[in-house]
């Protein structure tokens, strides 16, 4: 399993347009197979940053989503909104437990 988490600071002034644009990514990106979850959340002590946890079943399930049309899309809006530099994490996982 692949586990992505990003961080992406919003300008003030351009907040709600790139809501607008993350709630759209977010759920079509939920639709493409391969994808286990993939979360759009305001950050609870900032509200200008977003962060996405994103988890695929594999490296093919990623590679479609960074292919897709809606994220492209999403790519090309971002300059709109973006306030600062995003920061992308990856982990490659190779057993989860639950703990609750």
């Amino acid at each position: 399993m692949i586990v992505q988490h990003a961080t992406i600071p919003l300008s003030p002034d351009a907040r709600e347009d790139g809501l607008d644009a993350l709630r759209e990514l977010g759920e079509q990106s939920r639709a493409e197979s391969g994808v286990v979850e993939y979360r759009v959340t305001v950050d609870a002590e900032d509200d200008t940053l977003v962060h996405i946890i994103e988890r695929y079943e594999d490296e093919s399930a990623l590679g479609a989503h960074s292919e897709s049309d809606h994220f492209a899309a999403f790519q090309e809006a971002l300059p709109t909104f973006l306030g600062g530099d995003p920061e992308i994490v990856r982990f490659d996982v190779a057993e989860t437990t639950q703990v609750m």
